[in-house]
């Protein structure tokens, strides 16, 4: 039996006192991601509010097996948001459609949460379909399920309620939504987002796009809980390992005592705010970076430099390379390699791999 089949369905049995730990740590990082956060002026804060939701993006999109260009994600953010005028042509649609339905979310999540906002976020993700009743609940006969394996070989994680009984639940789920008071408790916070996520997702109520919606409603219930816009990395935290995200959902969709569930979320949310707050103290590294270098190098150096930055924490894939340099810098071998030698001269650059395969990274202090 799953969870939407028990007799007390919805009536979720907890202790909240299981993530005391983690509402203290959870608390703790919300408030060195602020003070970080503040630290930066208007124009950095926007930026890079921007580039987490444009990772956000593609990651969300990814779970669910739709790769998205970043240039098309980028560009579709910089035109909904009006900051460009040039705005290259989006080839994906569904680049447009994400970033649409993430500022949304966003920039009014302190609005109450209606049956009708939950049908048009649906509706922004699918409004180029031909295959999706964009903005509509499920109403087929046939079950819906979450299944994997090969077919013949299909594995049931999951069999959501009969389309029939869809509009009932979403009623009683937003009513729920609406009486959960959290009164700025951060334990009650994480618990009535770790809830929604799992109600919502039991419930199943469109054709495709349920995961995609069911990760934007964290996202609200936290920044409307908090009384403030959350800055983390949600879904590339999930995205980072799907399949136990999978496993412990399918795991409490066949109870309705939850507290294996609290307990991974809250820890969920806590690794999305880490990933954050690396972001973000990357970011203060940049600046530094280009204040102590930004008179010794050339324009060449600064726009390859830049674009080794622009590839985040982990470091610009292979390192950077004499043809690299070249296709980037649009320059000579001679003066790549000159300046790639002047770069690990001042301390900007160490070498790796010395002869053929040499490569240079960034020495970030």
């Amino acid at each position: 039996m799953y969870n939407w089949q028990l007799k007390k369905w919805a009536d979720f049995i907890y202790n909240e006192d299981i993530i005391n730990d983690n509402a203290l740590k959870f608390a703790e990082l919300l408030g060195e991601i602020f003070g970080i956060f503040k630290t930066f002026n208007s124009i950095k804060q926007q930026n890079e509010i921007l580039d987490i939701m444009i990772s956000e993006a593609i990651k969300t999109s990814e779970i669910e097996g739709e790769i998205l260009s970043r240039e098309d994600v980028r560009s579709s953010f910089l035109k909904k948001l009006g900051l460009t005028t040039t705005v290259k042509n989006i080839k994906d649609k569904r680049a447009e459609n994400i970033a649409l339905l993430m500022l949304e979310v966003k920039n009014n999540f302190q609005a109450n949460l209606t049956e009708k906002k939950i049908k048009q976020w649906h509706g922004m993700l699918f409004s180029n379909s031909k295959y999706i009743n964009a903005g509509m609940y499920r109403t087929g006969k046939e079950p819906m399920q979450i299944v994997s394996g090969a077919a013949g070989r299909e594995k049931v994680h999951f069999e959501a309620p009969p389309s029939k009984r869809v509009p009932q639940e979403m009623r009683n789920f937003v009513k729920w939504y609406n009486n959960f008071k959290t009164k700025g408790n951060i334990r009650k916070i994480i618990t009535k987002t770790a809830i929604t996520h799992l109600y919502f997702e039991s419930i199943h109520p469109f054709e495709d796009g349920n995961g995609r919606t069911g990760r934007v409603l964290i996202e609200k219930c936290l920044s409307e809980s908090l009384g403030r816009q959350i800055i983390m990395s949600i879904s590339q935290t999930i995205e980072q390992n799907r399949k136990q995200y999978y496993a412990e959902l399918a795991k409490v969709q066949k109870t309705l005592l939850i507290n294996s569930w609290l307990l991974y979320f809250s820890q969920l949310l806590i690794d999305s705010q880490k990933r954050a707050l690396e972001i973000l103290e990357f970011s203060v590294k940049k600046t530094q970076f280009f204040d102590e270098y930004k008179n010794a190098i050339n324009e060449r150096q600064i726009k390859v430099i830049n674009k080794m930055l622009n590839a985040g924490k982990n470091g610009f894939e292979g390192g950077m390379t004499a043809k690299k340099y070249i296709s980037i810098a649009k320059t000579t071998n001679a003066t790549a390699t000159r300046d790639l030698q002047k770069l690990v001269e001042i301390g900007v650059l160490k070498q790796n791999h010395a002869g053929r395969n040499t490569n240079y990274q960034l020495a970030l202090k």
